[in-house]
């Protein structure tokens, strides 16, 4: 399977992930390493947003949470910053190579690196597949969801729709920009409800690329819902989309080559998506 072939994940956590497309892995993190991450993030972001590390949006409102804690994209690819060393650590933590090699059946490359502040009062993310942007092919990507606070619906929590993975991934309509800060929303299926992710901060929530995801506003009086997110591929895409790129195996190397960038359309006929990831 890999160089790591001791399995770390039970036979009901491989079962649930196979049926609903994620799965929560209580603890992967300690919370000493979930402050150290949180309290990383939130020096560097102290007086505000980074040029070149946080998504500036020229559409948040001054009165937007938002505008001073927009997400901060691709940190890893940063080591000018100490968040940099921090974000590729964790995105290539042995723990979370163990459990992917085990949910992908093969050896896992890293994407992509996030972290998501979410202070009290800002919009959620609408639903959405990943690998509408990630463009995976063949197969898809899987995402790590790290919880650096503790999580629930009223700051504004991930729910996902079980067994969605299952489907194609589907052209987004608009989304509803009084409620989510990203432009894009895919409509759960009659039939599917979704279903909201309660974590503790050092909690990873794994789920599989076609998984129609989203959050919600956080509603909280005084509770950030931050989190450090990564995106996966398996060692064997062929086509992975071009912002993703370079793309590292676990020790660190750049192992891209032999992986094309994502060609055609996608599901909507359209040129390759600008990402919200």
């Amino acid at each position: 399977m890999s160089a790591l072939a001791e399995q770390v994940l039970t036979d009901e956590q491989r079962a649930q992930f196979r049926k609903e497309g994620y799965l929560i892995v209580r603890g992967l993190f300690s919370p000493e390493e979930a402050t150290l991450i949180r309290d990383s993030f939130m020096e560097l972001n102290a007086d505000g947003p980074i040029p070149g590390l946080s998504e500036i949006n020229a559409n948040y409102k001054p009165t937007d949470p938002l505008s001073f804690y927009p997400r901060m994209m691709h940190p890893h690819r940063h080591p000018e910053y100490p968040v940099g060393d921090i974000a590729m650590r964790y995105m290539l933590d042995k723990r979370v190579e163990a459990i992917l090699t085990e949910l992908f059946g093969e050896e896992p490359l890293a994407a992509q690196s996030m972290f998501y502040f979410k202070p009290p009062g800002a919009r959620g993310q609408d639903f959405h597949q990943d690998n509408y942007y990630l463009r995976v092919k063949p197969g898809t990507c899987i995402a790590a969801w790290t919880a650096i606070d503790d999580v629930d619906t009223e700051n504004g929590g991930m729910a996902l729709a079980p067994g969605s993975h299952e489907l194609d991934i589907f052209c987004p309509e608009r989304a509803d920009n009084s409620l989510f800060f990203t432009t894009d929303h895919v409509e759960i299926p009659e039939g599917m409800e979704p279903v909201p992710a309660i974590m503790k901060a050092g909690d990873v929530l794994f789920f599989n690329g076609s998984v129609i995801h989203g959050s919600y506003p956080n509603t909280s009086a005084d509770r950030f819902r931050r989190a450090f997110i990564c995106h996966y591929v398996p060692h064997a895409s062929l086509e992975v989309s071009r912002g993703y790129r370079p793309l590292y195996n676990f020790k660190g190397d750049i192992v891209d080559d032999d992986i094309g960038d994502a060609t055609g359309g996608g599901p909507c006929g359209m040129p390759e998506p600008a990402s919200p990831h």
